[in-house]
């Protein structure tokens, strides 16, 4: 009776233990779908994306705010990028253009540190939110550098293989004298191949290592949301665009046909200054011809 009950409960102790087990591996087998749902949750302008081993990304944002602080925005993201360091971040490119009365286009090129990249784009997003504007467009594409450079590194081994076996060819002391030539030839293309994987091997590393990111800015009116305060703000933005319009087109056309119309009006006062001094004498020549 003993041995039994021991038995029994033995049995039941593995199965309570595989009762516990279930629930664990499928809270196991939720978890990374969390944090890939609380990943994308915080992906700037609303971009779900997540980080991916051996995928080199590329990030890029358009943004739309007044031209009169384009600059200040384009100062505050290098500053930012600097206060990170160049370990972290580096300034590659930079570009201010004045078009026009009000219009402003310019561009901030970065590399960053990958582990920082998302982050830095979403602050950049803020300044620009700071300073009245608005992100337009954002993209955001990646690359699968890590398969690439498997492949380049499986090419170069068949390459380093073929080099191996003309070598041997080439060390036979009596290879005739043509197909030495033709073996050379074939090893010289051969390392020319080397070396072009070994530079996309680099240029891959590269990418996984440093991730650019460009922001692209044009002076423009914020984009208006959706609530309630919206159209009652466009509007308002509708009327002032109108009234300078017109204000415009009434200067241009005083601008245009000022000039004229100033040399009408003196050439029509002269006349009618002058004209009077010509009656008199016609009325006298008239009688003395009677």
């Amino acid at each position: 009776m003993t041995w039994k009950s021991g038995s029994a409960l033995f049995v039941l102790a593995i199965a309570l233990a595989g009762c516990s087990e279930a629930p664990q591996e499928r809270q196991t087998e939720s978890s990374p779908q969390m944090v890939e749902a609380s990943d994308r949750a915080s992906a700037p302008g609303g971009v779900a994306v997540t980080a991916a081993p051996g995928v080199a990304f590329n990030y890029r944002y358009a943004f739309s705010l007044p031209g009169v602080q384009i600059a200040a925005a384009q100062e505050a993201h290098a500053a930012a990028c600097e206060q990170l360091g160049i370990a972290r971040c580096r300034i590659t490119g930079m570009r201010y253009q004045l078009l026009g009365e009000n219009r402003v286009e310019a561009m901030l090129a970065f590399k960053l540190d990958p582990a920082i990249a998302r982050a830095f784009g979403k602050q950049g997003i803020a300044a620009i939110e700071k300073a009245e504007g608005t992100l337009t467009d954002a993209e955001i594409t990646g690359t699968d550098a890590g398969a690439e450079i498997q492949r380049l590194a499986a090419e170069r081994a068949r390459v380093q293989e073929e080099l191996a076996r003309i070598d041997k060819e080439l060390a036979r002391t009596n290879l005739p004298a043509s197909e030495r030539a033709e073996l050379q030839r074939q090893r010289a293309e051969l390392a020319g191949r080397v070396e072009a994987v070994q530079s996309g091997t680099s240029a891959q590393r590269e990418s996984l290592a440093n991730t650019p990111m460009v922001f692209d800015y044009r002076s423009g009116r914020a984009i208006r949301g959706f609530d309630a305060g919206a159209p009652f703000a466009s509007a308002l933005d509708l009327l002032s665009s109108s009234a300078q319009a017109t204000l415009a087109f009434v200067l241009g056309a005083l601008a245009l046909l000022g000039p004229p119309a100033l040399i009408l009006l003196l050439g029509l006062l002269a006349w009618r200054r002058i004209r009077p001094r010509f009656r008199p004498a016609k009325a006298a020549a008239t009688p003395a011809s009677d």
